[in-house]
């Protein structure tokens, strides 16, 4: 019988995971192609700036970028190169770094790993700071805590990322001496380029949470909680917390554009080894393969991540279940 079962679930599900992957797949190409006509390009002369990432710019001279160039191809007519990595990538090779000599899957994997701590991280802390207060805000609208969490978020949303980053550095770092304002050795490295992410999201998630408590609040089914005897806070807990956690959820799927784009921005400040800190660097060095990996596997990053937000609703909420 769980065989049975099992086999159905699979069947109920096999929709969304093809959807899912056919997605992946367009993402793939989409963002190595433009990634590849983005890098060509850039102004100024890439074998001369790949040459320099090796040697040095005082080593480098027409000679030596004649010689990267040859080597490495890139006098080769653009279609050609194209359908090139088209073929790779179908072939799962990413190729080699320009610059490190090194495969790029191999590079990718040292940094893809602190990218999705930092993202985790992230997702968990501003799930702890918007949504609690949105909740509470939303049980009393236009009171004190509603105005105030009104204009914390407006104020948060607003803010670059990497001003409100600086601004903690600023805080923690150099007045408090409390964290450190870089880097990935210390334990407590990661807080601040964490919090910096988690922000923006925690602004919005708390604004949802809260319309979406004041939605439930004002239905018949929480109505009926609180006139069978239960007490405000049993009826949050058994008939809020969950319709309020739906749109809080699908919400951070929305969001996951803004914690991808954040991701190279805030690593590059915080010198964190991560995917995003590699792709500014390579795109300083014109590392074409690097650009081209590391795009598509923020792509990818942002197709699982939905994914998974796909689950968690349907765990949530029965009704958005296949059947």
């Amino acid at each position: 019988m769980a065989p049975m079962t099992a086999l159905a679930s699979l069947r109920r599900w096999a929709p969304l995971l093809g959807r899912r992957l056919l997605q992946a797949l367009l993402v793939a190409l989409l963002v190595g192609t433009l990634c590849f006509f983005m890098t060509r390009m850039l102004p100024g002369d890439t074998a001369f700036r790949i040459a320099a990432g090796r040697y040095g710019y005082d080593m480098v001279d027409a000679a030596a970028a004649e010689a990267v160039r040859a080597e490495l191809g890139l006098n080769r007519p653009l279609l050609a190169a194209l359908a090139d990595w088209w073929g790779r990538l179908l072939r799962f090779d990413l190729g080699v770094s320009l610059v490190t000599a090194q495969p790029v899957t191999t590079e990718i994997a040292l940094q893809l790993g602190q990218t999705l701590r930092l993202s985790a991280c992230a997702i968990v802390l501003s799930l702890l700071l918007g949504p609690v207060p949105g909740v509470l805000a939303g049980l009393r609208p236009g009171g004190w805590l509603d105005r105030a969490t009104l204009a914390l978020s407006t104020v948060l949303r607003a803010m670059p990322p990497f001003v409100f980053g600086l601004m903690l550095v600023l805080v923690f770092s150099v007045e408090l001496n409390a964290l450190p304002a870089a880097g990935h050795t210390d334990y407590g490295s990661i807080a601040l380029p964490a919090l910096t992410l988690a922000a923006g999201l925690a602004a919005v998630s708390s604004r949802v949470a809260r319309d979406a408590m004041v939605s439930v609040r004002g239905s018949a089914y929480y109505a009926f909680a609180l006139t069978k005897g239960l007490s405000p806070w049993q009826a949050l807990l058994s008939h809020g917390v969950r319709n309020v956690a739906t749109p809080v959820v699908a919400y951070v799927g929305v969001q996951l554009v803004y914690l991808i784009e954040g991701v190279v921005l805030v690593e590059t400040i915080f010198a964190w080894p991560g995917i995003g800190h590699a792709l500014v660097h390579a795109i300083f060095g014109r590392d074409v393969p690097m650009i081209q990996g590391t795009a598509l596997v923020l792509g990818l990053m942002f197709v699982l991540f939905n994914a998974l937000v796909d689950l968690a609703c349907a765990a949530i909420d029965p009704r958005r279940r296949p059947r």
